[in-house]
């Protein structure tokens, strides 16, 4: 029974996975749902992002203590660079620091800018930039928004600002189109330790930066759609990007599908141990069995619906391998033939 094994190849085939499967869930919502039920799913998704990762992530990439405007920003172009997007990092002072995500955008890959309506855009930094002055106890402390990719400007663009006075909520987010940000100086951006993140440490980082994205959205869309509209919406969307997205992720892992079931069995317990699991194929003359160790994707307490919209993903890889197979699934098994 040949198992595979974690490793930096598995790693970012997941990532482009699942990066490609949270720009689908907004494509799908703004699509399907309209642009305001999309914006309403993007800001809670980022809300709850911030509320797990802001503050303690301030401790974890060293940046506690520091000042609040300052320490946002370096903590979203820490954060975003270990993910891979394209981000810059201008201070001007202890109160002003601007953030640049410059395009190509990395959330709204290739012609997914396009489609992506302003106001789902604006709900992300509502979701995150706006309230980082909540979750570090500073009300004085906002975010402007100078540029947006998705008006046609030249790269999403802010800078977080204290002011004198405490802001009411409405006032967290600030848009002036008049300004823009200074020259970005490598020599003045933070950087990592690498003795504390080395490279596998850092494709680590950079797988989970992907997927915790959609795993948020998902289980999000159905607190906020109920879980038929949820499954429609999005399952669909994931078999949608496993179609489109399999030779990507075939090409990274350097696998050479065949159409077989043989085939289709290695390259899904490929993609599962990329979660950081074992899995191990058993194959037979009908077909080949796919066994992983534990659950991946879906955490402790999640509505089973997450479960089947993650699933369909895999459904729509194996549509792309060979659309006469067939994929069935119990638990951590799945029989393809």
């Amino acid at each position: 029974m040949p198992s595979t094994t974690n490793d930096e190849r598995t790693w970012r085939a997941v990532a482009e996975l699942y990066h490609a499967f949270f720009t689908g869930i907004v494509l799908a919502s703004s699509s399907r749902l309209g642009g305001q039920r999309a914006a309403d799913l993007v800001f809670e998704v980022f809300s709850r992002q911030r509320e797990q990762k802001f503050v303690a992530g301030l401790q974890k990439l060293g940046l506690a203590g520091q000042p609040d405007a300052v320490a946002a920003a370096k903590y979203h172009y820490l954060s975003n660079w270990i993910g891979g997007v394209n981000v810059e990092f201008m201070p001007e002072s202890d109160r002003k620091a601007w953030i640049r995500y410059g395009t190509p955008r990395w959330v709204w890959e290739g012609s997914a800018l396009c489609g992506v309506p302003p106001i789902v855009s604006e709900a992300m930094l509502r979701g995150w930039h706006a309230r980082n002055g909540v979750a570090l106890g500073n009300p004085r402390l906002g975010f402007v928004c100078t540029k947006q990719a998705a008006d046609g400007d030249s790269a999403l663009e802010g800078y977080y600002f204290e002011y004198d006075e405490p802001l009411e909520p409405h006032q967290r987010l600030r848009f002036d189109r008049t300004q823009d940000a200074p020259d970005f100086d490598p020599a003045l951006a933070p950087a990592l330790p690498t003795e504390q993140w080395p490279s596998e440490r850092l494709a680590k980082a950079h797988r989970n930066y992907a997927m915790t994205y959609p795993q948020t959205a998902v289980g999000t869309a159905i607190d906020l759609w109920g879980e038929e509209q949820a499954v429609a919406v999005i399952g669909l969307a994931a078999k949608q990007i496993g179609m489109q997205y399999y030779p990507t992720v075939c090409a990274i892992l350097g696998a050479t599908p065949d159409g077989s079931a043989h085939s289709a069995a290695d390259i899904l317990a490929a993609l599962l141990s990329g979660h950081g699991t074992s899995a191990s194929v058993e194959r037979a003359a009908a077909g080949a069995t796919v066994t992983q160790e534990a659950p991946v994707f879906v955490g402790p307490g999640a509505h089973p619906a997450v479960d089947r919209i993650w699933g369909r993903l895999f459904e729509g890889a194996l549509a792309t391998h060979n659309h006469r197979l067939r994929l069935e699934r119990d638990g951590l098994t799945w029989r393809i033939h």
